[in-house]
């Protein structure tokens, strides 16, 4: 039985914001191609590179196990990966290079390999796999054991001599339910519960529902899962939800789709199998407010455990909205959050700034939104050009110095917007500012006593928020 060190390249502690936030999921892309595999007779272990401290780290399994393959499959649920960070690709460029000290054909599946495949070819990488991965991984280790022709599989990039060879794209799969259950025997779940715990006072683990988004957001790039839609059957997912209770016992899931529940009565069914098995437990999902106005659809979200909805609100200006080609309204951000506090879930805003053509009077929208609603939790980016979306092309010739991030707090602005970089920079710390105060006062209003902690921020976000206001002013008056 031939052996696979399977690992992936995010590290939470190379991403300073995403370590402060102590919220670590397992990398479950990554322990579904583990279950692929060993359905298909491999020996796989993992190098779980979550909570490791660096790439440096996997030169010991790769010693100890002498692997026959080392595959880095990242997590492709987890949308950090998308992001394509600087900081995680030289990480796995180093774990590449540590592969082949070790002689072992290295294998990599990842958004940012599917996009420059080229680059981790040159850092030594023998594979890449474009897009969906579990497949095409099956298919090429078998193929690589009996010595088969590669330039048939589809879904892969290699060197052959001089030239890289670029293979026919692979269809996704539509028949979620085929695959295997994830390989959950894979992870060491108490190293996670113990910082859950310890931060938060509760457990949440990870499950995917569905792969892909059929809607068209031009700053969206979907390079693994693509624009097709396919969901996983309710009985399937409760099947799953009540296997981790039963093994983890976890108090929360993270689900972790970029839609959850967009077929017709998906969420009906998902709610009363859960209550037909009196399965308990807390879950948040991502979602569209025009899917969430749908007939029952919010009812049935809270019947079935929903504490927390992720909306992608983007931003208060319908003109914005339009531009991203969102294909949502305002009116239905407010009419959704109005109807979800009403069921008792919390609603939860992505904010996005600095698209092209904003101005000040689109984001005082925006802004004005956020105060007037209130959403339990603001997630605030700056628009950010992925490769393969239409907003990419509309600035890519403007991509010299810097093309992706290094990190998810570094929130430069990589193109010319209305405003400098340094503006969006104190801005995103303004509307967190104006956040806090806001719900300060609404915590102040609710409370006969007065808690020292909600007076401290107050006293903090203020005067703060008088001195960001200024700078804010000030940035932008310099280029009027």
């Amino acid at each position: 039985m031939k052996k696979v060190l399977l690992s992936n390249s995010y590290f939470y502690r190379l991403d300073p914001k995403q370590w402060r936030f102590r919220q670590p999921y397992p990398p479950l892309g990554t322990i579904w191609a583990g279950a692929v595999l060993q359905q298909s007779g491999f020996d796989v272990s993992l190098f779980d590179t979550n909570l490791r401290k660096g790439p440096e780290e996997i030169s010991l399994p790769l010693t100890q196990q002498q692997p026959d393959y080392l595959v880095i499959y990242d997590d492709g649920f987890n949308y950090l990966t998308k992001m394509c960070l600087t900081v995680m690709r030289e990480a796995a460029f180093m774990m590449i290079r540590e592969g082949k000290k070790n002689n072992c054909p290295v294998i990599i599946s990842s958004s940012d390999s599917t996009d420059h495949f080229e680059m981790y070819i040159d850092q030594g990488a023998d594979y890449v796999i474009r897009g969906e991965g579990e497949a095409t991984l099956k298919e090429l280790l078998l193929s690589l054991e009996s010595d088969g022709d590669k330039g048939i599989i589809p879904g892969i990039a290699y060197r052959n001599g001089d030239e890289i060879e670029v293979n026919t794209v692979r269809p996704v799969l539509r028949d979620l339910d085929s695959l295997p259950p994830p390989a959950w025997d894979l992870i060491d779940a108490e190293s996670y519960r113990a910082i859950w715990k310890k931060k938060h006072g509760y457990f949440s683990l990870n499950i995917a529902t569905t792969r892909g988004c059929p809607y068209k957001c031009n700053w969206c790039a979907k390079p693994i899962y693509g624009n097709r839609y396919n969901s996983r059957s309710p009985e399937q997912v409760v099947d799953e939800i009540e296997f981790l209770l039963k093994k983890f016992q976890p108090d929360h899931f993270w689900m972790c789709d970029d839609i959850f529940g967009l077929k017709p009565k998906w969420i009906k069914h998902f709610s009363d199998l859960v209550k037909e098995r009196k399965l308990t437990f807390k879950y948040k999902i991502q979602s569209r407010v025009d899917l969430l106005l749908e007939e029952n659809t919010i009812q049935a979200l809270a019947d079935s455990g929903a504490e927390t909805v992720w909306v992608g609100a983007e931003s208060g200006s319908q003109k914005i909205l339009d531009a991203m080609d969102k294909g949502t309204t305002t009116d239905q951000i407010y009419e959704a959050t109005r109807q979800l506090k009403s069921k008792g879930i919390r609603a939860a805003y992505f904010l996005q700034f600095g698209y092209l053509g904003e101005t000040i009077a689109d984001i005082n929208s925006t802004l004005n939104m956020v105060l007037e609603m209130m959403p339990e939790e603001i997630g605030i980016s700056i628009s950010y050009p992925l490769p393969g979306t239409k907003f990419h092309d509309l600035v890519k010739n403007e991509l010299i110095q810097k093309q992706n991030w290094t990190d998810s707090d570094d929130l430069a602005m990589m193109y010319q917007s209305t405003f400098p970089a340094a503006y969006y920079k104190v801005l995103h710390r303004y509307i967190h500012s104006r956040y806090r105060i806001k719900r300060g006062l609404n915590q102040l209003k609710k409370r006969k006593l007065y808690p020292l902690r909600t007076i401290a921020s107050l006293f903090y976000h203020w005067p703060l928020s008088v001195h960001q206001k200024y700078k804010l002013n000030h940035l932008s008056n310099a280029v009027r």
